[in-house]
């Protein structure tokens, strides 16, 4: 057995490990703890770094360039549905995202660098961060210093929509800005037999619904990726009560984070009217989230070449970009210059279970792909690689 395909196995059996013991946001000390003992084992020094991640560093007096690979560490608080021997042991939280194999991956590319780090041009710094899914964790890693000397930055995101073998890399937003709100409306509550007495502020919620749906398609250029969605609509109590108040939660995502600010000025402008046309009043409030992610053009040329030596020629796609999901990696790439990559999870003949689904498993095959492109970016080319021919899933472990 070659060094990858071992180190690969090995990940595997602690992605398994992982799944089974998810942990949410920064309370991720099992999974730290699991990262750190591998990189003891490794022989690789570490560092705590916002409380439950970890930062490691490859050579790090290597006179090159520094660059820095990136993995997030936490799970979803979901209730997990595949039924598998390695599924959650946990009630409502399950690994719905795969950081669970992002993790286990560095960690296999870590093994693999290690064994050839006399060869590394520049020191690599091994980045695992908790808190990616709602809790800022990338703004947090920074501040502690994650960021300190580094170059370039990469990461990647598993990604079930595309088949395994291609990948996305392009230049530009890769994943979208996104922001919360919320609107309350308040009306004048009474009984249903005489809406004449009372103002109705479910009434005015549905014109509000019906209304914000037009922000994207008739004020936002066709060009541009948009999305305004109302997710909630909470209020009243009764068959033959109008409420007095009514809340509506909704998101604003776009490719841009200045867009995204924008959509929630017309949101909150669009519940006004609504709101004035019965007398109801508005209350909104508005949470920004991530910023969008951006690749730099350098990082981004340089992981698809990587990915066209080890997928085919080919491999690269960029429909569907951006993807309006959001990703705190946009952190890191205001900072400094980098690369967010999805790489192709999906498997044919398989339905599709995407990212955030109760029945969603990360891609094992995937593992070994990402080692060889880690070490591609990190300046030592896989000696197993196949170059011009394309990487095929052997037999995803599901």
């Amino acid at each position: 057995m070659d060094a990858i395909s071992g180190l690969s196995s090995h990940a595997v059996t602690l992605r398994h490990d992982l799944h089974r013991h998810p942990e949410l946001l920064f309370q991720v000390e099992r999974t730290a703890r699991v990262v750190r003992d591998e990189l003891d084992r490794l022989g690789i020094s570490w560092r705590a770094c916002a409380g439950t991640g970890t930062i490691a560093e490859l050579r790090p007096d290597a006179r090159g360039q520094r660059i820095a690979l990136r993995a997030d560490l936490d799970a979803l608080p979901l209730t997990e549905l595949t039924g598998l021997p390695w599924a959650s042991t946990i009630p409502g939280r399950m690994h719905a995202c795969g950081h669970d194999g992002h993790t286990a991956s560095l960690l296999a590319a870590a093994g693999y660098l290690q064994l050839r780090a006399g060869e590394l041009p520049g020191p690599v710094r091994l980045i695992f961060q908790p808190a990616e899914e709602g809790g800022h964790g990338a703004l947090r890693m920074i501040e502690d210093g994650a960021l300190e000397g580094v170059a370039a930055i990469y990461g990647y995101h598993n990604w079930p929509p595309l088949p395994f073998g291609r990948a996305a890399c392009a230049p530009g937003p890769i994943f979208a800005s996104n922001g919360e709100w919320t609107a309350t409306i308040t009306g004048r509550g009474g009984h249903a037999s005489s809406p004449h007495l009372c103002i109705d502020p479910i009434l005015a919620g549905a014109h509000f619904v019906t209304l914000v749906q037009q922000i994207v398609s008739r004020q936002i250029p066709p060009q541009e990726a948009a999305v305004v969605t109302v997710t909630c609509f909470h209020g009243g109590t009764a068959d033959n009560i109008i409420p007095e108040t009514v809340e509506l939660v909704g998101t604003v995502r776009a490719a841009t984070t200045t867009r995204r600010d924008e959509l929630a000025g017309r949101v909150q402008a669009v519940l006004q009217a609504a709101c004035s046309a019965s007398g109801a009043q508005a209350r909104f409030d508005y949470r920004p989230c991530y910023p969008a992610t951006v690749n730099h053009p350098q990082p981004a040329a340089a992981a698809g070449r990587a990915l066209t030596r080890l997928l085919g020629v080919g491999a690269l796609v960029s429909d569907g970009l951006p993807v309006m999901a959001a990703e705190d990696f946009g952190y890191y790439l205001a900072h400094v210059p980098g690369c967010f990559i999805l790489l192709g999870s999906g498997v044919a003949g398989r339905p599709i279970e995407s990212c955030h689904s109760p029945r969603f498993d990360f891609n094992d095959d995937l593992i070994p792909v990402v080692v060889r492109l880690w070490a591609e970016l990190a300046g030592i080319p896989a000696d197993d690689a196949h170059p011009g021919g394309r990487t095929t899933p052997a037999s995803h472990s599901r």
